[in-house]
């Protein structure tokens, strides 16, 4: 579907008026340079063979992509303005689109305070169960994500667990990150199994996935793979930047908006080179460096500056996005 709204200035519910038009586009020009003279590291020789079969610039020994810019803007256009995120029940169907906000509880939480002892240890599957019984509970929590990881269970099908513990313990949508493409088969298939069929889940879309570019300018094999996959089976992915100004990202927050955009964007259009109106979700975890212990600093003026500042962007592309509370 065309957008012809895209780049022009609309009031639709709550916002925040972060930039100009005239600075949303010059971050736009910004960040189509940065794709199309400096590129992306890809990983995945597939990957690589897609951007050069669509004409990008592939170094295939540095494994460098250099995107010209009209791949790019037909990424945004071709990615939908409106994505269902289906309950197991009904009532609890949220819609993305310009307007509404919707909140949901954080993820990758490395600890729990157990509810008996009072001590703190490693999460284990049933606390990941028991979080997402609290979050169905809650109705101020509209999305339910992956509160904690179980520890309890082999690494090598974690992410199957994790949806497990999450679907059998709420009725409203989850969202998991698949830790791989041969993953995300297979819980496309735990999820159509639950709603009757594949044809079902891309009805109602009740489990959605999440994957992170590698900052600076990275897609790793992973992610690739993650990305690719969800655009052939039809998933909704969150592609969702995770750079720390000052580290892994300029120290400028300026900066750190055109690569975090850069990195986003780059994957959107892989997603979209593979299948054309894939949903897809403008992702944000991006904050400042605490340069004290060289770790991400969360609930900090500069991470509720970035979050404000990447979902006026989402919304110039006419793209639903996710970002971090500041």
């Amino acid at each position: 579907m065309q957008k012809f709204h895209t780049g022009k200035d609309r009031n639709h519910g709550l916002g925040l008026k972060s930039f100009t038009d005239d600075q949303l586009y010059d971050i736009h020009m910004a960040t189509l340079e940065v794709l199309e003279k400096t590129g992306l590291f890809i990983e995945t020789d597939e990957a690589l063979d897609l951007f050069d079969g669509f004409g990008a610039q592939v170094d295939r020994g540095k494994k460098i992509v250099r995107i010209p810019s009209y791949l790019v803007d037909d990424a945004i256009r071709s990615a939908p303005s409106k994505i269902l995120l289906a309950g197991r029940d009904p009532d609890h169907d949220k819609w993305l689109e310009a307007g509404r906000v919707y909140f949901t509880n954080f993820s990758e939480g490395i600890e729990v305070v157990d509810p008996y002892t009072g001590d703190r240890r490693v999460p284990v599957k049933a606390d990941l169960a028991d979080a997402a019984k609290l979050v169905d509970y809650l109705e101020d929590i509209d999305v339910c994500e992956k509160a904690v990881g179980a520890s309890d269970v082999p690494k090598a099908v974690l992410p199957l667990h994790n949806a497990e513990a999450m679907l059998s313990n709420t009725t409203k949508h989850c969202c998991v990150g698949p830790g791989s493409g041969f993953l995300l088969k297979k819980l496309v298939k735990m999820a159509a199994t639950i709603v009757g069929g594949v044809d079902k889940l891309k009805e109602r879309p009740i489990l959605s996935f999440t994957t992170c570019p590698v900052s600076p300018l990275t897609l790793i094999d992973e992610c690739c793979e993650i990305i690719m996959e969800a655009a052939r089976t039809g998933s909704v992915i969150n592609i969702l930047s995770m750079a720390m100004a000052g580290g892994t990202s300029p120290v400028t927050l300026a900066g750190t908006i055109v690569t975090h955009n850069a990195e986003v964007l780059g994957g959107i259009t892989l997603n979209q080179l593979v299948r054309k109106g894939a949903p897809v979700i403008y992702g944000s975890s991006t904050t400042a460096m605490d340069l004290k212990i060289a770790a991400a600093s969360v609930g900090t003026p500069e991470c509720a500056v970035i979050s404000g500042a990447v979902a006026r962007l989402a919304r110039y592309y006419a793209l639903p996005s996710y970002v971090a509370g500041g």
